[in-house]
């Protein structure tokens, strides 16, 4: 088993004279990142008075020239967040998801779109390659099907390979993408319609401004922020230098449970995931591993910022509901209750859409055996749902030597079933068979008993 030690940290004072510019003009300003942010916070008591005294201290540190993130620059980003059709939700707010807000460098203000209920579900993120091989996405689609169906919120960043299995098989009951550029700039762009269906169950998620290209140096940023929000990180295929292993590292250091699907010891893409083991990772398989490795994970003690925003929330909902009921007064103009406003996301979850349809016939290979008959069942219309999406989507296939770069790429030294990789490339069998003559031929794979395909 492999987890991090979670250190408390300092509470958050919610002040009444803090409002959402306060805290952009804060989070925005020249050199003030998260940690920065919440030692500001912590030192002055509130945004505003650590942005009154911001121009001091950057003198005291050499920069005399210094000015703060401007309040119509904080409004024009309010402004461009409500055309997106996204909420923002500050770190003091009840909203904010607790497990985000232990760690040391939480984002101040995250930028949310679709269904905020989904924060306060139990999550669990599931990351791993870009390029993954036709086994990595299985396992991925699998695990990410039944996790969704025990409950838990599947998170991801929604990037090619396993992120987007994982999203595709948990769309329906609901995922959370964690986004690295604006919340209204999907990356990759053909993942436009699969963000716009997260939106119907699930969130989309952000704490960069709205409109906001990403960059290489967002993503280890939006990395730390799938960890952080979930209680355990499952990584499914990753190479020993990549951004599954960036998040799995920060998840240590959050505190948070790692485990590892197994890998062959010759495909570069399971050396991450191999090598986590090997230092301590717990290694799942299915579902039920990841379900009872979080159940063996040990209690951690909530930390002294989640206390104190939950008592000051409590306080403030039960002066509210008192206030109400003797006066039945309206709130001033401008007097920010989030506790007691529905619009904020505290009302109860949404009801569940309906079952799926079932199955009629089960697929050949179940690599879940101990699965009852419903699991399966909803598993196998997750992934058939996810295998017709990719399907509409999916760019025109190419002449012969595309196809073969792709059968390549899904394929690893583990065998796969052809009937499977068909499957995935969502092509005829013709097209592949043919392709796979050739590779065959050129001496790039080989068939093994079982009708089975791996490369040489």
């Amino acid at each position: 088993m492999l987890t991090g030690l979670l250190s408390p940290r300092p509470a958050i004072r919610r002040s009444g004279d803090d409002d959402d510019i306060a805290f952009l003009r804060l989070i925005r300003s020249r050199r003030v990142g998260p940690a920065t942010f919440h030692r500001l916070l912590d030192e002055h008591g509130s945004a505003a008075a650590a942005l009154d005294a911001l121009p001091r201290i950057a003198a005291t540190a050499g920069l005399h020239d210094y000015s703060s993130f401007t309040a119509a620059q904080a409004e024009s980003e309010l402004r461009a967040g409500r055309r997106a059709g996204a909420r923002l939700i500050r770190c003091d707010d009840p909203a904010y998801p607790d497990l985000l807000r232990q760690i040391d460098d939480a984002p101040p203000v995250i930028w949310v779109r679709g269904d905020v209920a989904s924060l306060a579900r139990p999550r669990i993120a599931l990351v791993g390659a870009r390029n993954a091989s036709s086994l990595g996405l299985r396992m991925a689609r699998g695990m990410a099907a039944a996790l969704a169906e025990t409950g838990q919120v599947v998170v991801a960043g929604l990037a090619r390979g396993i992120d987007t299995a994982a999203h595709e098989a948990a769309c329906t009951p609901g995922t959370i993408a964690v986004m690295a550029g604006g919340i209204d700039v999907i990356y990759p762009a053909e993942n436009a319609r699969l963000a716009e269906r997260i939106c119907e169950t699930g969130a989309l998620i952000s704490e960069q401004p709205p409109g906001l290209q990403p960059v290489a140096r967002h993503f280890p940023l939006r990395n730390r922020i799938i960890s952080g929000i979930a209680r355990g990180v499952v990584v499914v295929e990753a190479a020993h230098r990549s951004g599954s292993m960036i998040t799995a590292r920060q998840a240590l250091d959050q505190g948070r449970e790692v485990m590892a699907v197994p890998g062959h010891p010759m495909d570069a893409r399971a050396s991450g995931c191999n090598a986590l083991i090997r230092d301590g990772a717990t290694l799942v398989r299915n579902a039920e591993d990841v379900l009872a490795a979080l159940e063996a994970a040990p209690a951690r003690e909530p930390s002294a910022r989640n206390v104190a925003v939950e008592a000051q929330t409590q306080t403030q909902t039960q002066t509210q509901t008192q206030t109400q009921t003797q006066t039945q007064v309206a709130p001033a103009d401008g007097q920010r209750q989030v506790a007691a406003n529905p619009s904020r996301g505290t009302g109860p979850s949404a009801a569940p859409g309906p079952a799926p349809a079932p199955v009629q016939s089960p697929p050949s290979h179940q690599p879940y055996p101990h699965d009852t008959a419903d699991q399966a069942r909803l598993r196998d219309t997750a992934l058939q749902r996810a295998h017709a999406q990719r399907t509409r989507s999916a760019p025109d296939a190419g002449g012969p030597v595309s196809v073969e770069k792709r059968i390549l790429t899904l394929l690893g030294p583990s065998p796969t079933d052809e009937n499977m990789l068909i499957r995935d490339l969502g092509l005829t069998s013709a097209a592949v068979s043919a392709a796979l003559l050739n590779l065959e031929l050129a001496g790039k794979v080989i068939r093994v008993p079982g009708g089975k395909i791996a490369l040489t």
